[in-house]
């Protein structure tokens, strides 16, 4: 039976001449910290202070003794390499590297030595492929698009610049006899309620195992199978009576079952065929396809599970920390559990990143959140050419095989915005009939896919409106991504259109306080200090900010507490507005999905969740529009309609109150409607003349409600709105048997709106468990605050915002 040996230890980095110790896996950055050699980049400027390290070459070293193992044939395995490599034993070169999305095999049979590991400057190797394939077009001024390397290691509108190098996966010795199991790839399929799992088998034989009799056993939920391999492939079947059906989180349980694949020598008749390697992964049993149907709004894009045609509500995964292999198992699951509490359903894996640990479709499997995976491709134009062509392909072609056991991955897209920079960046003429990526996306790719994993659909590219009759960022026609809005709109422009499928949007607000205390440690925090204009990666991004929130409030001159109050304000109302109205508009409107969940450092950014991993108000927020019940008031001609939007497997039958109300407490008009949605469907009920706030009146406002969900509608703009001065009592109750929480009780006097417990500035590790809350007089609200205790209400009431009156 094969045996694997480890290799994370004795490895040394090389620094000026001095070795430094190395974790591997691990990259430059992280061992010169360990060494205290540079300063944490993330910290106020210190991003500058580290730019070196990514331009200069690194060698990683340790000893390899020969093996004493009685297999006929030992590899060493490299599950990751970042990214130009040379690998050299004793001096002889094994081979060279240049893709850190692979992985890399070398026969290394009795032999020992140095084992050494030289990076080249990524910037070093872009270089060099540049002047062999020619200048193309970037967003970024940065030479990505020439290594096939995480791109926003070269940074991005919400990251550094942090360009690594190293060991970032796991390294191994593998020794073995006869022959191992090179690859598995599971089709798994769902006909008539029957399950069928093919296990189409690829193996490497020794010299001495050419001729020998394979088999291949398999087992899944209880069906056992077995194959005899012809010479290097064989195909295992194995049919499955009624499986339980995996499910996207929301539509039902998500059942995984363990498959099992081992690998016999059978030649001697006489005796137990031999075991020689083994192969395990969970697989879930479903069906995924994706409605592309044309109909009189144009052409839909919709996901289809299990017969289900089902509304995305999604968030946009970026990497977890600019030096990834920092990411470990435990804090990838804790993200992807905040996304499914958040009510997620999708996660997008964005082309500019990585293709993700295990470890994070694991969970992702477990948790019932659908996967959409991205290619490696962003917001630039890439040769078709040598040496990127090869790459690309064997990229693409272990991807697939490695990620496809996965019930939770239900698509593949060729690329993020480059057939849209095509046609609208100004790229056409500059490329002048060079290739920029095109034959990727709609030759190369959808092959592979075709090929390898044919169970799942692909789409091109997102925006991408299916073919070039329509421009790719058509809203009617397939994915689009609404950035307009954001770069020069208020948020109420949402509401002019009705997407087919809303692949990105979203609105930025900086992280959180203690986040920002602890990144720009020695600042007076101000929206324009050195630090916080540091921290903002986007074009013009703090005028973007302050003209958001100009559009609602008066932009506070001077007070920063209160500007960051008010940008977390607008980034929540802003993404809700966009989903609101998509979701009032299913089925033409089959999905969301918001830019964006995560962030890699501490940034002001798109996130729900800050580059320390503390919630924003959007995070709540998002709880809220994707839970599978929503009410919402929209604008519907010269008036206004309530909608009950319904995404659970049963009908809503509710009563709405409506209530016309004035800021100062007064009731103009109420009136109950029964109503009905049924299952995954939406119902609208016009809002009656006599319960319509006069327009743009600064006193009055609509308020629905509905099985204890609350929807409001003001006419007028905060800064026109008259809004009683907030009052409101606060009281501090500990909460039984857990001395790090207490219960905050706040208690209205007045219309308080957007009530916001900043729980961070009580204690950095202090969270709540709500966001933005709206109370009208006499009502009262319990926020319950982890991480602290024997805190004061006077305290806590410092760290409470609300909505103030002009």
């Amino acid at each position: 039976m094969k045996d694997v040996t480890p290799l994370p230890e004795g490895w040394s980095l090389h620094h000026d001449g001095s070795p430094l110790p190395a974790q591997v896996p691990g990259c430059v950055h992280t061992d010169l910290l360990a060494a205290g050699l540079i300063p944490d980049p993330f910290l106020g400027t210190n991003e500058h202070e580290v730019a070196w390290v990514g331009r200069r070459a690194w060698t990683y070293t340790r000893p390899l003794h020969p093996g004493t193992s009685a297999h006929e044939r030992t590899d060493l395995v490299f599950d990751g390499l970042d990214t130009a490599a040379e690998i050299a034993l004793d001096g002889d070169v094994l081979g060279r590297t240049r893709n850190m999305h692979r992985s890399y095999r070398f026969d290394v049979t009795g032999r020992g030595g140095e084992l050494s590991v030289r990076f080249a400057s990524a910037y070093t190797e872009a270089a060099a492929v540049s002047e062999l394939v020619g200048e193309r077009p970037n967003v970024y001024p940065e030479p990505s698009q020439y290594i096939r390397k995480m791109a926003c290691s070269f940074g991005w509108d919400w990251g550094p610049t942090v360009v690594t190098a190293g060991i970032w996966k796991p390294v191994r010795l593998e020794n073995w006899s006869t022959a191992r199991l090179a690859r598995v790839r599971p089709l798994v399929t769902v006909t008539d309620g029957a399950g069928r799992v093919e296990l189409h088998i690829e193996v490497e034989r020794t010299e001495s195992g050419a001729d020998r009799i394979l088999t291949a056993r398999a087992t899944v939920a209880g069906v056992e199978a077995t194959a005899v391999l012809d010479g290097d492939r064989g195909t295992a079947v194995l049919d499955v009576p009624r499986p339980e059906l995996w499910w996207p989180r929301g539509y039902g349980q998500q059942p995984l079952h363990d498959v099992e694949l081992l690998l016999l020598d059978a030649t001697d008749e006489t005796s137990e065929p031999v075991p020689l390697d083994a192969w395990r992964r969970r697989i879930g049993f479903r069906t995924v396809r994706l409605d592309r149907s044309e109909d009189e709004h144009g052409t839909g894009f919709t996901f289809v599970v299990n017969g289900v045609r089902i509304f995305a509500r999604g968030v946009n995964w970026i990497p977890d920390d600019v030096l990834p292999s920092r990411v470990t198992s435990e804090s990838c699951r804790r993200r992807l559990e905040q996304a499914a509490a958040a009510n997620i359903d999708l996660v997008r894996v964005w082309g500019g990143g990585l293709y993700e640990s295990d470890a994070f479709y694991d969970a992702c499997d477990e948790l019932g959140l659908m996967v959409w995976q991205d290619f490696l491709f962003a917001c630039a134009a890439y040769s078709e050419e040598q040496p990127l062509r090869d790459e690309v392909e064997a990229e693409a072609r272990e991807n697939v095989v490695r990620l496809m056991p996965h019930p939770s991955l239900v698509l593949w897209n060729g690329n993020n915005e480059n057939l849209w920079g095509f046609r609208d960046w100004g790229w056409e003429p500059e490329l002048a009939g060079d290739s920029w990526g095109e034959g990727y996306y709609l030759g190369l790719l959808p092959r592979i896919v075709a090929e390898l994993d044919p169970t799942r659909p692909y789409s091109a590219g997102s925006p991408w409106s299916g073919s070039w009759d329509h421009h790719p960022n058509d809203p009617a026609h397939g994915t689009h991504h609404s950035w307009e809005v954001w770069n020069r709109l208020d948020y109420s422009g949402y509401r002019a259109s009705v997407p087919r499928f809303v692949a990105e949007f979203g609105w930025q607000a900086p992280p959180a306080v203690s986040t920002l205390r602890r990144a720009l440690p020695d600042e007076e925090l101000a929206p324009d200090s050195p630090g916080m204009l540091h921290h903002q990666k986007a074009e013009d991004g703090n005028g973007k900010l302050n003209r958001g929130v100009a559009h609602h409030f008066t932009l506070p001159d001077g007070d920063f507490d209160r500007w960051h109050y008010l940008t977390q304000v607008v980034q929540a109302r802003a993404v809700a507005a966009g989903i609101e109205h998509w979701r009032s508009h299913w089925p033409r409107c089959a999905g969301t999905i918001v830019w964006q969940l995560n962030d890699c450092w501490p940034v002001s950014s798109w996130a729900a969740i800050d580059g320390d991993g503390r919630l924003k108000p959007l995070y709540h927020e998002l709880r809220r529009v994707y839970a599978d019940r929503l009410l919402t008031v929209q604008p519907e001609g010269d008036g206004l309609s309530v909608a009950l939007v319904n995404q659970s497997a049963d009908g809503w039958s509710a009563e709405i109150l409506l209530r016309r109300l004035t800021t100062d407490g007064a009731t103009l008009a109420q009136t109950r409607l029964p109503v009905r949605a049924d299952t995954r469907s939406v119902t609208r009920l016009a809002v009656p003349d006599d319960l319509l706030p006069t327009p743009s009146s600064p006193k009055e406002y609509l308020l629905a409600e509905a099985d204890g969900l609350r929807a409001f509608h003001f006419p007028a703009r905060d800064k026109d709105t008259d809004y009683p001065e907030p009052r409101f009592e606060v009281a501090v109750q500990p909460v039984t048997a857990a001395g790090d929480r207490v219960d905050v009780v706040v208690t209205a006097h007045t219309l308080v709106r957007d009530l916001l417990l900043q729980a961070d500035r009580l204690g950095p590790d202090a969270a709540a468990d709500r966001g933005l809350l709206t109370l009208l007089p006499g009502e009262r609200a319990r926020i319950t605050v982890s991480g602290v205790s024997g805190v004061s209400a006077q305290r806590v009431r410092e760290a409470i915002f609300c909505v103030e009156g002009s």
